[in-house]
This record gives C-alpha cells, structure tokens and sequence, in this order.
C-alpha cells in the first residue's frame, strides 16, 4: 500500500498542473506557472501570470479599483470548486483558503488549511521546515 503513496514532491507537483489545468478551464486563462508547498497542515500556492485579459484590459483603462473587485468576485467565484480539486488529490479535508491577488505583478498568493497533514511516502518532508 506505501507504495502507492506519492511522495511529498510528487504531491506538490500534481497539484500545481491541476490547478494550473483548472484555471484555464474555469476562467480562460492558464497561470504560466503554479507552485505548490506543503508545511504540515497547510498548502502554499502561488500562481504566476494569473491575472486574465479582461483584468490587465481594466488595469490599462486606469480601472484598477474595478480589476481587484473582478478578481476577488472571480476568486470567491471559484473557491468552492477550487476546494474540491485540492481535497480529491491531496485526499484531505480543507477547512480554509486564504487567496490574494497582486494586479501589478500578476501574482496569486493562496494559503490553504487543511484538517491534517497529507499521507506521502515521505512524510517527514512535510514535517520539516522548508528553506
């Protein structure tokens, strides 16, 4: 059975071409890059690229108040999906996402709480610290 664990990295890296998958289908446009990191119980994401051409369209008409009230609608929007993705593949429960999007950079920082630490065949690469 441990064999058919994931390791951690592998893990990581399931879900970042999942959710990278699942934001072009959702909203048209794919982050060019999605990174994902557990630290025990939490999951960081980060998504590069991930603001859409109707946001940077909004942004370049000096709308930007408008740009960030699109992309919070937008992440709110998504959220509950988003949600299930991670708990089918990390085949965790998430209690909570915290999600933020920088327009200038065309960042997306996302923390995720999740009910426990995931099952890897590496567990004590969640365990520790990461640098």
């Amino acid at each position: 059975m441990t064999n058919n664990l994931l390791t951690c990295g592998q893990l990581e890296r399931k879900l970042s071409q999942e959710i990278q998958a699942f934001y072009r289908q959702h909203l048209g446009h794919q982050p060019s890059k999605v990174t994902c990191q557990f630290f025990q119980a939490k999951l960081a994401i980060i998504l590069e690229n991930s603001i859409t051409s109707a946001e940077k369209v909004l942004i370049d008409e000096g709308k930007s108040d408008l740009a960030q009230q699109v992309r919070s609608n937008l992440d709110g929007a998504i959220q509950p999906e988003l949600k299930q993705l991670i708990e089918k593949v990390a085949e965790v429960e998430v209690l909570d996402i915290l999600s933020d999007a920088t327009l200038d950079t065309g960042r997306t920082g996302m923390i995720v709480i999740l009910s426990q630490t995931p099952t890897v065949r590496n567990p004590e690469s969640i365990l520790k610290v990461k640098h």
